[in-house]
């Protein structure tokens, strides 16, 4: 069904996932860094996130101006991003320019000048995305909501940081905690597309093989004794109310099958139009726009949310048809017609993101950093198909506790009520 990736270590530590495909025209190349922002002491919080954005301001022997050149004067695009538990920089090329990706992208990430110039023009970008993201309710309401599922944990806080931390960093600080956190042991490196396998590692081994460095940077996992904080809520000069529900759960190292069954419960309640949430509370009841779910999992914990935006005067209809539709998911074993469908969708919309060099990228590079090995999409697609009713009835009844649930509020300034 997809075609084979092979994974293989340099000498210095670096993995390397090379997954060819001669369908296409193009080639991926990506190197993911397990640095995160819950890797981040207080006082560093932001750091990993503005160091994503200063890989793309030079190196000593390229300008900002000639990396994008010379991938984008060949038609091709490149981005990064960074997530709680690492961060990816990638390039994606026609597929006869895999030298150039390859080339660009290690350079940035072996070699990145932090340029003292760039440094604080890149800070007031990045100062200006904190202010745009908090003049966004719904962001609002999910970052508070991770608060309050993690509270006194990095993973609770916003993976840009804040203003306060952002303006003590220096150019000097960043460089150095790239010494410390962008080691080779704590890197893999993907290649997807079209390409020869022998070339690409070649090539990879030549633009990284010579890296060196110490021990992956750790983070402190969530105390699991300390319960979530109940109910948060913030002010904004807004007419809608917005809604974060979450529960914390478990995490990525559980059992396939319990985590199969959690992404079958979530696609169930409200990963789309068809979902029960969605069905309920807007089609049947026309009592929000959007609402829909979202499922995470990190290292040593999970976390499952409903979000939705609500008119005011509709809020207490809208609460009690969700919590209809969650004790109907927790108490009873959904049929066997929509387990079927929810299956069908999870798998076919996994097969068709599949088909995008980007997303087997995504996937292989966090699969690596996650489990340390390759997983073969066909076997995720095996697992999905062998959930069953009771699995998601049961799962349902361990991630839907009450003792683990926050819930975050973002509401219009009293003068707008």
């Amino acid at each position: 069904m997809f075609p084979t990736a092979t994974l293989q270590k340099l000498p210095n530590g670096l993995k390397l996932v090379l997954a060819p495909d001669d369908h296409v025209e193009s080639v991926c190349f990506g190197l993911f860094v397990a640095s995160g922002s819950r890797h981040e002491k207080p006082a560093d919080a932001g750091i990993s996130h503005f160091i994503e954005h200063m890989l793309f301001k030079g190196t000593p022997t390229r300008g900002p101006l000639d990396i994008s050149r010379a991938i984008e004067g060949r038609g091709g695009n490149f981005n990064a991003y960074t997530s709680e538990e690492g961060t990816c920089f990638y390039a994606y090329m026609p597929c006869e320019c895999i030298e150039t990706a390859v080339d660009i992208i290690s350079d940035m990430y072996a070699h990145a000048a932090i340029p003292d110039a760039e440094f604080g023009r890149e800070r007031n970008v990045i100062l200006e995305e904190i202010k745009m993201y908090d003049d966004e309710p719904d962001a609002v309401a999910s970052e508070n909501l991770s608060k309050a599922l993690f509270p006194g944990n990095a993973l609770g806080l916003p993976i840009a940081g804040s203003a306060k931390t952002l303006l003590k960093m220096t150019p000097e600080r960043l460089r150095s905690y790239i010494r410390r956190a962008y080691v080779p042991s704590a890197t893999t490196a993907v290649v997807a597309g079209r390409f020869d396998p022998a070339r690409a590692f070649d090539l990879v081994s030549r633009a990284l093989g010579g890296m060196k460095g110490g021990r992956p940077v750790k983070h402190e996992p969530v105390d699991l004794r300390r319960r979530p904080v109940a109910e948060v809520r913030a002010e904004r000069d807004i007419h809608q109310v917005q809604l974060a529900m979450g529960f914390r759960m478990f995490g990525v190292r559980a059992p396939m099958r319990r985590k199969c069954a959690a992404m079958v419960f979530d696609a169930m309640m409200g990963r789309s139009m068809s979902s029960r949430l969605f069905q309920s509370v807007r089609e049947r009841r026309g009592l929000s726009y959007d609402i829909r779910s979202q499922l995470q999992f990190f290292e040593d914990v999970g976390g499952w949310a409903i979000t939705a935006g609500l008119d005011t005067a509709r809020v207490p209809a809208a609460m009690a048809a969700i919590e209809r539709e969650l004790d109907r998911i927790r108490t009873v074993r959904p049929s066997a017609p929509e387990l079927r469908r929810t299956k069908d969708f999870i798998v076919g919309n996994f097969r068709l993101g599949l088909e995008s060099m980007r997303a087997r990228l995504f996937y292989y590079g966090n699969c690596v950093q996650t489990y340390g090995r390759i997983r073969d999409p066909g076997d995720m697609v095996e697992a999905i198909s062998s959930v069953t009713s009771e699995d998601v009835r049961g799962v349902a009844e361990e991630i839907l506790d009450e003792k683990n649930r926050a819930i975050s509020w973002v509401v219009p300034k009293k003068e707008d009520r």
